[in-house]
């Protein structure tokens, strides 16, 4: 397995932000991963997964870490009765074809996020209703220190979140699902994507939602609409014309300058609705909006 050194991240995240990574690698099977963990464990560097590149903003200077993408069997799909079992790097939309194919419901959630397992996993994604947390039976997490399958309580999937660390990897999942035909799958996933591509900028280059929504009458959308930052410019990145919870790269964007209009809009929601919004994107070596005093 090559690890190489100084792969710019940018081509990897979904904003088309980040600099370089010291160290990249694409395992393909548990004993590369392995191999990979103990590499960075030799030269005390941090690991990090980057999976689609969604939900992920990367620092421009770049990070002193391994980053790795999980391919091979890391990302192939099977069928085990009514169990989908995937590597940690499978696309969700991958997952749900399979799925689909065999007649399982309960993941057509997946189909408005732009994913991995894995990174399911990490953060309990979820749309329309649904989570990983409601379907993962278990995730095998492969680290320096060994190899573990963990239920979701063991996981700690909570809203938008779980307990692991970076250095954790979700090599393999296994999700219980149920039998439904194949038309049903395939018309509420019709319905979804359409209901997604209506209301978010599909279009556009973003990393996924901002905020989690917060404990309010209004979702964390309606309140950054409220407060005019549909629009809203600070160097190559803007706050979605279409939809106040995403970010756009409206050319040349850079990290910071998403994490500026992050700041904003904490600021502005604070002064006209008196919460604190929480983000759900995960940052990678970059300095996070501190809270709104």
């Amino acid at each position: 397995m090559r690890f190489d050194e100084g792969v710019p991240l940018a081509r990897h995240t979904t904003l088309g932000t980040g600099g370089p990574a010291r160290f990249f690698a694409r395992p393909e099977t548990i004993g590369e991963l392995e191999e990979a963990l103990r590499f960075a464990r030799e030269r005390g560097v941090a690991v990090a997964v980057v999976g689609l590149g969604s939900n992920l903003l990367v620092a421009d200077g770049g990070v002193d870490r391994l980053v790795l993408r999980l391919g091979g069997e890391l990302s192939a799909v099977a069928v085990d009765g009514e169990r989908i079992v995937a590597g940690g790097g499978a696309p969700n939309a991958v997952v749900l074809h399979r799925a689909r194919e065999a007649g399982l419901g309960g993941f057509e959630f997946a189909c408005a996020i732009p994913g991995t397992t894995g990174g399911g996993v990490w953060m309990n994604a979820g749309a329309y209703g649904g989570d990983f947390a409601q379907v993962l039976e278990r995730a095998l997490v492969v680290s320096a220190a060994g190899s573990s399958w963990l239920t979701s309580s063991q996981l700690g999937l909570a809203y938008r979140r779980s307990d692991l660390k970076h250095g954790q990897v979700v090599a393999r999942v296994e999700l219980r699902l149920a039998r439904r035909p194949p038309d049903e799958i395939k018309a509420t996933t019709v319905e979804l994507q359409a209901r997604r591509k209506a209301a978010q900028p599909t279009n556009k280059r973003t990393f996924g939602s901002v905020f989690k929504n917060p404990d309010h009458e209004l979702t964390a959308g309606r309140m950054l609409e409220a407060c005019g930052l549909k629009g809203h410019r600070i160097g190559g990145a803007q706050i979605s014309p279409k939809h106040a919870n995403f970010i756009e790269n409206a050319g040349g964007a850079r990290s910071e300058d998403a994490v500026a209009l992050m700041s904003e809009a904490r600021r502005r929601a604070f002064e006209q609705f008196g919460v604190q919004l929480r983000h759900e994107v995960e940052f990678l070596d970059l300095s996070e909006p501190p809270p709104v005093a």
